[in-house]
């Protein structure tokens, strides 16, 4: 197994720096806060258009042509539409298995969100909120909507597994990513307890949450975990022979390797991505490990540091300008794409991160060198091919 995989994000879960439009008209920075600004009317309107536009069959042809065979596709915790005010997608999701079964496609589900929150980002529905895992009931909750998925796509020929909770964090990446800081909670009453998760939990949940799924999913489909931001935690869990087909998800970026203090430049990305190409093979030994998140982004190619891929959108002034010539660009992100792309191959494969987004990176101020998180456009740039 090796797969060359890329991430529908913002489709299905939002993310406002991926499609600021969205969001326009309220100051919500989350997809829990847009139904309180917006009228029912609007915000279901707006929801619905904005999944029937941003992926459609066509994209589907489009990621098979650059060469991918593996969509990861991130869905909330309401996908099944029982948690309002939230519309569900479950629709959505089985037109994108349709679309990748008549053109050979397979679909890792990432369950991306859990009610209160397993992480406290923007990218976990509610920013600076991180609770879900001290609210059993949330947590039942959680493993029923991973129950359904289950039942419903199971046994498709286009399943290639199903992950069990979306960057789940820990105590080190809480204070490393200064998450309160980083995410200010809209309401501090409702983000009142907020505290990363305990290992403890987190293998608690992977291990129910396997029992609950593999009733309906046959053991050719694989069961995903993600590392929780500890790559090399993971070699005393899941020993026992129940356990089939179990992967085990990391997700690499370089703004979080200038975080820890790598150099920005080419060689200092380059020895950090070598190291974790060794961290991959050494963790190979004991799962198949899979890179499921990772893009070119990169300080050096914006032309300023930009604290650990912060924008506009965290209040951080962001280039107006390109004062990196497009020739030193395409070296610089061709050299990254080729490091990292060998680094995953210690491993069982990866998913890119991700297939568009809606950002204006010539009109709108701030935005320069954002589009190299977009694979659509990396290609189309020459910055990345498979």
């Amino acid at each position: 197994m090796y797969v060359n995989g890329v991430n529908l994000g913002n489709w299905l879960v939002l993310e406002k720096w991926m499609s600021p439009g969205l969001f326009a008209g309220t100051t919500a920075e989350d997809e829990y806060y847009l139904p309180t600004q917006l009228s029912r009317e609007a915000y279901e309107a707006r929801i619905k258009i904005h999944r029937s536009e941003y992926i459609t069959e066509r994209d589907f042809t489009r990621i098979k042509a650059m060469g991918f065979d593996t969509v990861r596709i991130p869905v909330p915790y309401f996908i099944f539409g029982d948690r309002p005010p939230f519309i569900g997608c479950v629709e959505e999701l089985d037109h994108a298995f349709n679309w990748a079964e008549k053109y050979g496609l397979k679909i890792l589900i990432d369950l991306h969100t859990a009610p209160d929150s397993q992480n406290g980002f923007d990218n976990g529905g509610i920013s600076g909120v991180c609770k879900w895992s001290q609210e059993p009931e949330e947590v039942e909750f959680e493993l029923t909507v991973l129950e359904r998925l289950a039942q419903r796509y199971g046994t498709r020929e286009g399943l290639w597994g199903i992950e069990l909770i979306n960057e789940p964090i820990l105590e080190d990446m809480w204070e490393g990513m200064n998450v309160e800081k980083r995410y200010p909670p809209a309401d501090p009453e409702k983000a009142r307890g907020s505290k990363p998760n305990t290992m403890e939990f987190i293998r608690r949940f992977y291990l129910d949450a396997y029992d609950r799924i593999r009733k309906y999913m046959p053991e050719d489909k694989y069961v995903v975990i993600h590392d929780a931001f500890r790559l090399k935690a993971w070699k005393d869990f899941m020993r026992e022979d129940k356990y089939k087909n179990v992967v085990l998800d990391t997700h690499q970026y370089l703004m979080v390797a200038e975080m820890k203090g790598c150099p920005q430049t080419v060689e200092g990305y380059i020895q950090y991505i070598q190291s974790l190409g060794e961290d991959i093979k050494e963790m190979q030994q004991y799962f198949p490990v899979v890179c499921g998140e990772w893009c070119l982004f990169n300080s050096l190619a914006v032309g300023h540091d930009t604290r650990g891929g912060q924008s506009v959108l965290n209040g951080v002034e962001g280039m107006s300008q390109d004062v990196i010539g497009a020739d030193r660009k395409k070296e610089i992100y061709t050299a990254l794409c080729k490091a990292q792309l060998e680094a995953w191959k210690s491993g069982s494969g990866h998913f890119f991160w991700s297939y568009k987004l809606l950002i204006d990176t010539v009109n709108t101020s701030g935005w320069v060198g954002w589009d190299s998180w977009d694979v659509g456009r990396c290609s189309d740039f020459g910055w990345f091919s498979l």
